[in-house]
């Protein structure tokens, strides 16, 4: 397992992303953009001092791992910062006063773990030696694939929103899902562990790496539920919206999942709200 260089890859992701004790849920979105760049620059100085085997593949996937966070975290404070309606919803729906310490403690440690746990199949083909395969080259391929799609869906919506900011993105990738950037997420941490799968050598890398790509595939569809849900509140009344939501896929394109929430109850709750 190599649990020397796990616990500095830990210790890495804790430094990364402690910026949450400022704002808890910074722990899951600027820290966590943080946590995967420095984890992909430790990685690259492992390889490069010659700590664990280092190939072309792992050094790619390395770097990867450092525009991705790179790329992340500059968006989300450029939209912090910039974005005063979207400041404004952050702080309505995070209130760190109400956050106890030792519940920002416990999830500090746990998604630096989880950071760790995700970009763990890169790891554990330099750990176990790094004779790379086709498989390493097609996860790559997937994992780029999916940072351009997130990348154009972040700029299609803040382009749509400027000139239509009462009503969600429906145009390019929009066209095709309606949660364009978690689905180039999923697509991203699938090539990640897909490149890993012909490296894990025992029980323990599969049980770390698996459970790393399925929290994560997890927290994409909670985080799609719960946009949804702020969707059908806001926009509910609105045909446009409803016709939009109704026929296009959620978060995976062509698969016909169109609502991860009780719709009729979100609209009775969006009545209900509208009347008081």
């Amino acid at each position: 397992m190599g649990w020397t260089y796990l616990g500095i890859l830990t210790l890495a992701a804790l430094i990364a992303c402690c910026c949450g004790f400022k704002k808890y849920v910074w722990f899951l979105s600027i820290g966590y953009g943080f946590a995967i760049a420095v984890i992909g620059i430790v990685l690259i100085v492992f390889g490069a001092t010659g700590k664990l085997a280092g190939s072309i593949g792992v050094y790619l996937f390395s770097a990867l791992f450092v525009l991705y966070g790179a790329r992340l975290s500059g968006f989300l404070l450029q939209r912090e910062l910039k974005n005063a309606a979207y400041k404004k919803t952050l702080d309505t729906v995070a209130n760190d006063d109400k956050v106890p310490v030792f519940v920002k403690f416990f999830m500090w440690i746990f998604v630096s773990v989880l950071y760790v746990m995700q970009t763990s199949p890169v790891y554990f083909r330099m750990y176990n030696g790094d004779p790379t395969v086709v498989l390493v080259w097609v996860g790559l391929a997937l994992s780029c694939i999916g940072l351009l799609i997130e990348t154009f869906a972040d700029l299609q919506k803040s382009a749509q929103k400027k000139l239509r900011p009462q009503m969600v993105a429906t145009e390019g990738l929009y066209k095709l899902v309606r949660c364009p950037n978690y689905f180039g997420e999923i697509l991203f941490w699938t090539g990640v562990f897909l490149s890993g799968v012909t490296t894990f050598c025992n029980v323990g890398q599969w049980i770390v790496a698996v459970l790393g790509y399925i929290c994560i595939v997890y927290i994409m569809f909670n985080g799609a539920q719960r946009l949804e849900k702020r969707q059908v509140l806001r926009y509910g009344k609105s045909e446009a919206y409803n016709a939009y939501a109704n026929k296009t896929p959620i978060i995976l394109p062509l698969i016909p999942i169109y609502h991860l929430n009780n719709i009729e109850k979100l609209l009775a709750e969006a009545e209900k709200k509208a009347d008081q």
